[in-house]
């Protein structure tokens, strides 16, 4: 049997995360390594030498890779919302898929820390009886992260668990 032999009407319906948060996470990424790459080809040029201060290459290097890995990483990441359970998956090199039955979960919550909030984001945390099950959703807008949490919360309590 080939790979793609089995019918598509079993393939849950993926839903990527927004784009705010990966011109989050690489806004984060150019500010610190940034920061860092001055700091560091400063302190060398002044202590060391200017050639030492090209040391300061190497966060920019670091800097560069982290953008493409970012988008990797952003990418992978995706929920499915099917009649019984919650699907996440994640991941570039490791793949890891999360099953989250609606029944097992006993608290949902969104969250938006400050620097989410200037982005408009916010992470949807589930909680199941069974800590190695908890689950996130990061980086969703508001009223997707509120919408789900309370289609998860309805479908959680008529599947008779803890919500």
């Amino acid at each position: 049997m080939e790979m793609g032999s089995v019918g598509t009407a079993a393939e849950p319906a993926w839903t990527g995360l927004p784009p705010g948060l990966l011109r989050m996470r690489r806004l984060l990424l150019v500010v610190w390594l940034g920061l860092l790459t001055a700091a560091v080809g400063l302190l060398l040029g002044m202590f060391a030498g200017p050639v030492w201060a090209l040391l300061a290459l190497l966060p920019l290097a670091l800097l560069l890779s982290g953008w493409v890995m970012l988008g990797r990483n952003w990418r992978s990441w995706r929920y499915a919302e099917r009649a019984d359970d919650l699907l996440i998956s994640r991941g570039v090199l490791w793949r890891e898929e999360t099953v989250v039955p609606y029944g097992r979960m006993q608290l949902v919550e969104v969250t938006s820390g400050p620097v989410e909030r200037h982005f408009g984001l916010a992470s949807v945390q589930l909680h199941t009886a069974a800590a190695a099950t908890d689950a996130t959703i990061p980086g969703l807008e508001p009223a997707e992260a509120e919408r789900l949490r309370d289609r998860l919360t309805v479908l959680g309590g008529a599947r008779s668990a803890g919500l």
